[in-house]
């Protein structure tokens, strides 16, 4: 007598697993909203990596110009709590090309306001860290020219590959962009008044005799709502397409210097500056 065999499936077959298999999935893949989120995030598509490159950089070889959108914390709009600043930085086009988060402690954050010294890890769309911006805590007066802002940028983490710091000047926000060998590459300087009501406020980048601007990192006007009650502020970086790529990303860590420097709130400090002077 013949054993009984497994049950014969009856019907369509089970359906395969719906999507791309990981190693085919497109480059310009559009992600799934994580839970509480309607909107759908598009990375931008990794071109071919060119030669002495830091690894993740290669997104910044074929643009001139990033949109920088700090997000809007609600435990921070609601209480003045301040909490870790995150950013998305997208291309012109809308793509995400990173993502930033500030590493900080709760101490630091609301007894140091904008003077804070701060981590900022900038992500790929894996999650890898591709940037790492250092802030030490320095003094902003102009009454103090020995201890002024400085940042390093580091790619990959712990390679500087680059410096912003800032120059003594008694009216104007001025800054030097220095390459890893600590030699001037750019300079970079705002308005004598960068709190401006219903308008843009240009930094221009320039080049070393301060006569070519060839650039400019524009903090834009988000409406009176949004400038009012929160400090998340939209920035857009414009530069020469074939800036060193390296460059770009100390462009990129001078926004991020400009924003806690001048428009950053919250803290022990209840308003934004409006210049050098404190």
């Amino acid at each position: 007598m013949d054993k009984p065999g497994p049950p014969r499936h009856i019907g369509h077959p089970a359906p395969r697993p719906i999507g791309f298999p990981a190693d085919q999935r497109p480059p310009a893949f559009f992600h799934q909203p994580q839970p509480g989120t309607t909107q759908l995030v598009q990375w931008a598509p990794a071109p071919p990596p060119p030669l002495n490159c830091p690894p993740g950089l290669e997104y910044l070889t074929q643009i001139d110009q990033l949109l920088i959108h700090q997000q809007v914390e609600l435990l921070e709009a609601l209480t003045g709590f301040e909490t870790n600043n995150r950013y998305a930085i997208s291309n012109s086009f809308g793509q995400r090309v990173y993502f930033a988060v500030e590493e900080n402690d709760c101490c630091t954050r609301n007894c140091c306001g904008n003077l804070r010294p701060f981590i900022i890890k900038i992500l790929d769309n894996t999650g890898r860290e591709v940037i790492t911006f250092d802030r030490p805590f320095r003094c902003v007066s102009c009454f103090y020219p020995c201890c002024l802002q400085q940042l390093e940028i580091q790619s990959p983490p712990g390679v500087p590959i680059g410096y912003i710091t800032q120059n003594w000047h008694p009216f104007l926000p001025k800054f030097t962009v220095l390459n890893e060998h600590h030699q001037e590459v750019l300079k970079i300087q705002g308005p004598c008044i960068v709190c401006r009501c219903c308008a843009d406020v240009d930094f221009d980048i320039k080049s070393l005799n301060e006569q070519t601007t060839v650039g400019k990192i524009t903090k834009q006007w988000t409406g009176i709502i949004k400038e009012t009650f929160t400090d998340a502020d939209n920035f857009a970086i414009q530069f020469p397409l074939d800036l060193d790529v390296k460059m770009k990303a100390v462009m990129l860590g001078a926004c991020f210097l400009i924003d806690f420097m001048f428009f950053e709130h919250g803290g022990s400090s209840d308003s934004s500056r409006t210049g050098v002077w404190q």
